[in-house]
């Protein structure tokens, strides 16, 4: 069967996009991939004479903007099916949500109304979004207007939209930060290993770190611009073998996505992990292979981006004075950094009694 994945690149302004998608190219088609590019469809409209000064108002030119860019993606999804090769690569030059940032909450509703779409389904239709922070968060020296004619933003706008742009796409099950820590030669690379790494090249690996930490101000975190609420159903199934495997419904606001996991523990922070995504019917009829051993896991998440890091928060029902805080990391020896908001008890990483298949087997 054809393996079709649709990731974004996006990033504030003067991120390394342009770059970034010739790199892409390069590195993945090496690999056996079919690679194709969606361009940005802002930049093709504003160009084009398309844009927000020109159109009756800016929920006008926005929702000629998502009607486009979900053509397109139709399109290319649709040309995918049918070109050779079993490995193929979606590039979206900025997704659908990027233009959350542009909106005030009355006009993305207005716009979700338009095009018939939900967030979460909007959201979680990419299979990963990668973030290249602007040069003008951590390299203002390279910040610059020349390389794009749709750009005007001075330094301090950059770095606005910069944390809109995270905010809006906060929530997703794999968004990746790329920052300018190192010089610009070093991200690429960072990115270039991100993106690998999440298609599982040579293999799927997930680098995880757990802490066990206090019951959290939960009201605090739904007010955060760049915290998002998600609900979360996961249920165990049986397995012929040593894997990890289980079915999650995922989402807000009775809008859920559905997922199929297997996972393989190599080491305390390591594992092999497979993912796909499967309709609500599959999903429901992969019930039958339910394991009765386990409880089914019922959590609310709280998906925060900070510090160039992203934190999945879980509370549970059965906890009223504690909390799970994880974080994904593509270095085991990644230096972390917490928000003053989380407050750590302790390291839990090797801690097998604090995994969700652990948990799933504790009878209240």
């Amino acid at each position: 069967m054809k393996d079709i994945k649709k990731i974004v690149i996006t990033g504030g302004p003067c991120g390394g996009k342009s770059t970034a998608m010739s790199r892409i190219m390069k590195e993945l088609s090496k690999l056996g991939y079919t690679v194709l590019f969606i361009p940005e469809t802002a930049s093709e409209l504003i160009n084009g004479g398309v844009s927000p000064v020109t159109c009756a108002a800016n929920v006008d030119f926005q929702k000629c903007l998502f009607e486009l860019q979900m053509t397109k993606e139709k399109v290319f999804l649709r040309a995918a099916e049918g070109m050779a090769g079993e490995k193929c690569l979606i590039v979206c030059d900025r997704g659908a949500l990027d233009n959350k940032a542009y909106m005030t909450g009355e006009e993305f509703a207005e716009v979700l109304d338009h095009v018939g779409m939900n967030e979460v389904k909007l959201r979680d239709n990419y299979d990963a979004v990668f973030h290249l922070v602007t040069a003008a968060r951590g390299a203002e020296s390279f910040y610059t207007l020349a390389n794009n004619q749709a750009r005007s933003e001075t330094p301090e706008q950059a770095r606005q939209v910069d944390e809109r742009l995270i905010a809006a796409w906060t929530g997703h099950p794999h968004l990746r930060v790329i920052d300018n820590s190192t010089d610009f030669e070093g991200k690429m690379q960072r990115l270039i290993a991100e993106i690998a790494s999440f298609l599982g090249e040579p293999e799927p690996l997930e680098i995880e770190r757990k802490f066990l930490i206090e019951y959290p101000d939960t009201a605090m975190l739904e007010a955060l611009p760049n915290c998002s609420r998600i609900e979360i159903i996961q249920t165990y199934l049986k397995s012929d073998d040593d894997s990890e495997v289980r079915v999650r419904q995922r989402g807000a606001d009775g809008n859920f996505v559905y997922y199929l996991t297997s996972k393989k523990t190599l080491t305390d922070m390591k594992r092999v992990e497979i993912e796909r995504r499967l309709t609500q019917e599959e999903y429901l009829s992969l019930f039958l292979d339910a394991d009765t051993t386990r409880r089914q896991i019922r959590k609310t998440r709280y998906c925060l981006s900070e510090n160039d890091l992203y934190y999945e928060i879980d509370v549970y029902p059965f906890w009223q004075d504690k909390a799970i805080a994880e974080i994904e990391l593509s270095d085991e020896n990644a230096e972390i950094t917490f928000p003053d908001l989380i407050k750590v008890i302790k390291e839990v990483t090797d801690d097998p009694n604090y995994k969700n298949a652990a948990l799933a087997k504790i009878r209240l």
